[in-house]
């Protein structure tokens, strides 16, 4: 007996049977989250049965009485719908968005494993398929991953992530499926579409890689292909893009960073990025700081890095909530 429909799963079918102005129409009275979880169903809308397809239709009597419900969907089907409702910038953002977690689905059993078992598992392989893997793992998951990688490995991974074009739904299948089988032996765990990838990917995960990794990768992708390297290096964000943030922003950052571990960061800094920081700090913890800084003395060098790749990864988390905004590329800035 075919399982019930869902919700989303009724509204999916409707909109896929309705004229395109109509469905555009509609899905603009869901909100930007509704669409994507809509949009998401559209995409895996295949194989549903006909009966059960015009038994939700049936809902709708307008839609019901001819019996001719539709119940293939698809990203072509998505794309149109989500197009003329929302425009082809927005609609590009919400498909993109939605792409990447229902491919992320692949390879969820790998999110929770240990990042040695993963680099065993995928010992062997060919770069490209350890990068796809990486590519469908959150970007923490699969720096761990990364740093696990010999020297070699890690600069061909990269290499083929930043220039990773798409991948075949039947590709990322097999793949997924490969592994899966695989992995019981050696794994202890703690409908796809596109690929993500490319540079963005590769930037993701090397700012969430130690300072050790984060240069090894470079360094050695910088003698394969240095325009690529200075490609990567141009996106990646460092403790001195702080200056890039507004001031409310800036608080937010450092309200989640160790007295102790600004005063190194701050160490041998641009004096805009120290006057910054302090404007932006509170009486008491400017003076914790003074404090601290005082007592500091010479620090090694790999100690600054790593106390500033503290600081780099809370504006990247922060900044992947969405809660603060970096300025970027050209961006024009401000001058108070």
């Amino acid at each position: 007996m075919p399982e019930p429909l869902t919700g989303l799963r009724k509204a999916a079918l409707v909109l896929v049977n309705l004229d395109k102005e109509t469905a555009a129409h509609l899905m603009q009275q869901f909100s930007e989250d509704e669409a994507e979880k809509i949009a998401a169903e559209i995409l895996q809308l295949k194989g549903v049965d006909a009966a059960v397809a015009n038994e939700a239709l049936d809902e709708f009597y307008a839609l019901g009485q001819d019996g001719s419900a539709k119940t293939r969907g698809g990203r072509d089907v998505a794309a149109s719908i989500l197009e003329a409702s929302f425009g082809s910038e927005r609609a590009a953002g919400l498909l993109s968005r939605v792409a990447s977690s229902l491919a992320g689905r692949a390879f969820e059993f790998l999110e929770k494993a240990d990042a040695s078992h993963v680099a065993l598992l995928l010992d062997g392989e060919l770069p490209q398929t350890t990068a796809l893997v990486l590519a469908h793992l959150r970007p923490d998951a699969a720096s761990q991953v990364l740093g696990k990688l010999t020297a070699e490995q890690r600069t061909s991974v990269t290499e083929c992530l930043a220039t990773m074009n798409t991948a075949s739904p039947e590709a990322i299948r097999v793949i997924a499926d490969t592994l899966r089988a695989r992995a019981g032996a050696v794994v202890t765990t703690k409908g796809q579409v596109d690929a993500v990838g490319g540079v963005q990917s590769v930037v993701d995960i090397i700012n969430r890689s130690d300072v050790a990794t984060e240069k090894a990768i470079l360094d050695d992708l910088e003698q394969r292909d240095p325009d690529l390297a200075q490609d990567i290096r141009s996106r990646m964000l460092t403790f001195a893009d702080i200056v890039k943030l507004d001031s409310r922003d800036v608080q937010q950052v450092l309200r989640g960073i160790d007295i102790a571990v600004l005063a190194l960061a701050m160490k041998g800094s641009p004096q805009t990025v120290q006057d910054l920081i302090r404007e932006n700090l509170t009486e008491r913890n400017r003076v914790n700081l003074e404090e601290e800084q005082e007592t500091l003395g010479a620090v090694k060098v790999s100690k600054v890095e790593e106390a500033r790749s503290e600081v780099v990864r809370a504006i990247r988390t922060l900044e992947a909530e969405g809660a603060i905004t970096v300025q970027r590329g050209d961006a024009e800035e401000l001058v108070e």
